[in-house]
């Protein structure tokens, strides 16, 4: 029995070598190519992969480093625009306080000047008020000394040295 098991077990052996080899040898022509392709395939999918996240990540870099410049850019024209706003502004309140000024002083050379007409005009009047009182008076005073000789003779010499004087 000793001898049938061994004899059993060399054939066991023989056939599942030659087994072996003809799976070998069918994998090999049949089955290594396809995997060895699809391995061959999926290396370089992975490594295309690979490059286009580079370039992508790259691409994101520079569109970042764009994306800050050009922030910087827009935060420069705001300021800027903010800064042309003020002077406007500081000029057009300037403007507007010069327009006051000049309209108040246009205003104030108007007061003066009619304040000075109404001087004028009230003393014209007080002038002539006064001229028509003294006349008046001298009328009344004239008129009661006029009536004596002597007294008109004196006061006519009086009134002569007066006008001399002034």
């Amino acid at each position: 029995m000793d001898k049938l098991i061994n004899d059993f077990s060399i054939g066991l052996f023989f056939w599942q070598s030659l087994v072996f080899l003809l799976l070998i040898f069918l994998l090999r022509r049949y089955a290594w190519k396809p995997i060895l392709n699809a391995v061959n395939e999926r290396e370089q999918s992975i490594e295309g992969a690979l490059k286009a996240a580079e370039k992508a990540r790259q691409e994101m870099e520079s569109l970042q480093a764009s994306n800050e410049a050009i922030l910087k850019e827009a935060r420069e024209e705001r300021e800027r625009i903010l800064k042309e706003a003020r002077d406007m502004k500081n000029n057009i309140v300037a403007e507007a306080k010069e327009t006051a000024a000049a309209e108040a002083d246009k205003t104030v050379a108007a007061a003066k000047a009619a304040i000075e007409a109404e001087k004028a005009a009230a003393v014209a009047e007080l002038k002539n008020q006064a001229a028509v009182l003294s006349i008046e008076v001298a009328e009344k005073v004239l008129g009661q000394e006029l009536s004596a000789e002597n007294k008109q003779t004196a006061m006519i010499s009086k009134m002569i040295d007066e006008v001399k004087i002034n």
